[in-house]
């Protein structure tokens, strides 16, 4: 099984792709796609529409995590999250690719064991379940890994229950 995890952003969007066997978890591929502030909103939307889509193309992964939308104090910042989110949520319904959302607490819980953990907690334990030896960089490709790690331990409960509501 194949998992991406997504962190979503226009400036930056991270990813991880990890393979899962059995209860083993295999660092496949990790990095971000990044954006400048001198390019328009919708060359930046374009970029990271195309910049995943190869990645999807290259990996082809079964499952696909994202990070919910986490609303704070700045509108502005919210807006544009959300429209990479969109983008990005397009690229894997276009590929027919599960998605499987999960707020930062959830993050934290899988991949810590406690949902008030620190930024530095879950790169150490992301690092750690996936035999990663130099510091994940940038923080969103971290995060990402993290999402993916999150999917593995969570999605097959979310498959169930789609399959009962169905």
């Amino acid at each position: 099984m194949r998992i991406i995890g997504i962190d979503p952003g226009t400036a930056i969007c991270g990813y991880g792709i990890i393979d899962v066997e059995g209860s083993r978890l295999k660092t496949v591929a990790y990095g971000a796609i990044t954006t400048t502030p001198q390019d328009t909103d919708a060359m930046r939307l374009e970029i990271l529409f195309n910049d995943l889509s190869d990645v999807l193309e290259e990996y082809r992964p079964d499952k696909f995590g994202v990070e919910k939308l986490f609303f704070n104090r700045n509108v502005t910042t919210a807006i544009t999250v959300a429209q990479a989110r969109g983008v990005i949520l397009l690229a894997a319904n276009q590929r027919g690719i599960p998605i499987y959302e999960y707020t930062p607490l959830q993050v934290k819980q899988a991949v810590v064991g406690y949902g008030k953990a620190t930024k530095e907690q879950v790169i150490y334990m992301t690092m750690n379940m996936l035999g990663i030896r130099e510091k994940i960089k940038p923080d969103d490709t971290a995060d990402a890994l993290a999402i993916a790690i999150c999917t593995a331990h969570s999605s097959h409960s979310e498959d169930l229950r789609r399959r009962i509501q169905l």
